[in-house]
């Protein structure tokens, strides 16, 4: 691969390149970087640079003994919604159950209300907030799902916004299809029907206008089955998307098997994930996302099987969930710490799973995710010691600088 002169140059650093079988956190010694177009094109020591790869007009930072990580990947988010849910969380502390809060016209079916009444430019003021305090985490790529409209105008209104959020942003956007989130309230009672419009319009229309990276849908008893999200992954696979699904979050519908079966890129929370599903998932390469976030608020007690993923080597991402119902968060540095807290993760995996693991339940391993030649110079660059400080850290962030692209740097 021909490479250009390097145009910008880290150096006095420790890399962590999360390059896997190599030293823990990728960090072998290397203490520059050279980015050549926006994309790496030298690592090692600064004495062994050859002058002649520098361009004239390189841009060299000292970043004085700080760490430099890949940026971080949220591949798992809902970011895009309007209003809040803050009163049904009070309630529910108050003992009012999830059911009867449901009942009171809360949950997912609050959220779809007040995102249909919301116009677009609307939806990306409230959105755009959201989004600033991930890139301020270090973020560099972000997955948005639709989801809260959940009918042809609402749902391709929430993809307009992610796409537009990308597009203003110093920031890789991934949209991502979820009409099959919740059952809208027209079609009560009617969830083959609701489904026959998700494959046959909704999904078809928002592919056409090149909206869709991926299709995802909520594979539970209180929304969609597992024949009706197979037909929907058919659709899917007929258009060439691929699919990531929530699965086992409340109880084990096989979901996770249902994905391995359609090579999903991921299933996401897996509380209830059993040794088979786990096996079918290593089999098809199907990344296991877990969602601290999520498992905290909502005060569950059943744990994803950590210990079954690694056994059977299923690649283990994080991610933010960041949604107004049940992980109303922006920070992946907390989720790191909540997953080394509460389901024992390294601070090595907790990292791995917001960058290299991230990037493969996006299908982007290729791209990004770990600090290689050829792949894009999304770095994170952090006032801190040793990279373990990011997991160890309660809330605290020490993002330094971060790079995305080929230009923009900020702090």
């Amino acid at each position: 691969m021909a490479m250009g002169k390097i145009d910008r140059l880290f150096t006095n650093a420790q890399i962590a390149s999360m390059i896997p079988a190599e030293a823990p956190y990728g960090m072998d010694a290397a203490t520059a970087l050279g980015i050549s177009s926006g994309k790496i094109t030298w690592m090692g020591h600064l004495d062994d640079l050859d002058p002649k790869t520098l361009s004239d007009s390189v841009e060299v930072t000292d970043v004085e003994g700080r760490c430099i990580t890949p940026g971080l990947i949220d591949c798992h988010t809902h970011l895009v919604y309007a209003g809040n849910r803050a009163q049904e969380f009070e309630m529910a502390l108050n003992g009012t159950s999830y059911e009867e809060i449901a009942k009171k016209g809360g949950g997912i079916l609050s959220t779809v209300t007040q995102t249909r009444d919301a116009s677009e430019a609307e939806l990306a003021a409230t959105s755009q907030p959201r989004l600033e305090a991930m890139m301020a985490c270090g973020v560099t790529t972000v997955e948005i799902k639709s989801g809260y409209g959940l009918d042809l105008e609402n749902e391709i209104k929430m993809l307009e916004v992610a796409k537009h959020l990308g597009e203003i942003n110093p920031v890789r956007v991934k949209k991502t299809f979820l009409g099959a989130h919740a059952l809208p309230p027209e079609f009560s009672g009617d969830s083959d029907g609701y489904m026959a419009k998700v494959c046959h319009e909704m999904l078809p229309t928002a592919h056409t206008l090149g909206l869709v990276d991926a299709v995802d849908a909520f594979c539970e008893k209180i929304a969609f089955s597992e024949t009706q999200v197979r037909q929907l992954f058919k659709v899917a696979e007929k258009l060439g998307i691929p699919v990531k699904l929530h699965a086992e979050q409340l109880s084990n519908l096989k979901g996770a098997e249902l994905a391995s079966h359609f090579n999903a890129l991921s299933a996401d929370h897996l509380e209830y994930l059993d040794e088979q599903g786990v096996m079918a998932m290593a089999k098809s390469g199907t990344v296991a996302v877990i969602l601290p976030g999520a498992f905290y608020f909502l005060r569950e007690t059943k744990k994803p099987p950590i210990e079954l993923l690694r056994k059977h080597g299923v690649p283990i991402a994080l991610a933010t969930d960041c949604n107004p119902g049940s992980s109303p968060t922006t920070s992946p540095l907390l989720m790191m710490n909540m997953a080394a807290i509460l389901f024992r993760l390294t601070p090595e995996e907790a990292l791995a799973g917001f960058t290299r693991h991230a990037a493969a339940a996006l299908g982007m391993e290729s791209e990004i995710g770990t600090l290689e030649i050829g792949k894009r110079a999304d770095l994170a660059i952090w006032d801190i010691d040793h990279p373990s400080e990011l997991t160890q850290g309660i809330g605290s962030n020490p993002l330094f600088l971060r790079y995305f692209g080929q230009e923009y740097v900020n702090n």
